[in-house]
């Protein structure tokens, strides 16, 4: 699974016993990539300034069919240009629990060495955490 990549985990950890970075690889370095695209504001890198997602902004916004489009389109834009080791096969938006602050965005994938499919779920909060 070399040919997939690897690098630190996210968030990164780090190994008390041997030493050093945990470092993931393959399908899980892809996952933690995705997460990290998805989380990350257009203009927070430096170096890569169109890098990632500007969920963020849509945090106060209605959730009805313009906004489930617009958030499945800024997704599939973001991880067509800047993740070329999967074929992004769908976004799905699922709001079941939108009354609880959660809108879960699932990433359907297939890994483009291995013609695997996979599954990633992020959890975009409407709402700041509180205990209830």
């Amino acid at each position: 699974m070399e040919f997939l990549g690897k690098g630190w985990s996210f968030p990164p950890t780090f190994n008390k016993s041997r030493g050093g970075v945990r470092i993931s690889e393959g399908v899980e370095d892809i996952k933690e990539s995705l997460q990290i695209l998805l989380s990350t504001r257009v203009g927070e890198r430096v170096m890569l300034p169109s890098f990632g997602c500007n969920m963020d902004d849509l945090v106060f916004e209605n959730v009805d069919i313009s906004l489930k489009t617009y958030l499945a389109d800024l997704v599939e834009t973001a991880i067509i240009e800047y993740e070329p080791r999967i074929e992004l096969d769908a976004v799905v938006i699922n709001t079941a629990d939108q009354y609880e602050g959660v809108v879960l965005i699932e990433v359907q994938f297939t890994v483009r060495a291995t013609n695997s499919r996979f599954n990633f779920v992020y959890p975009f909060y409407q709402k700041e955490g509180a205990d209830q």
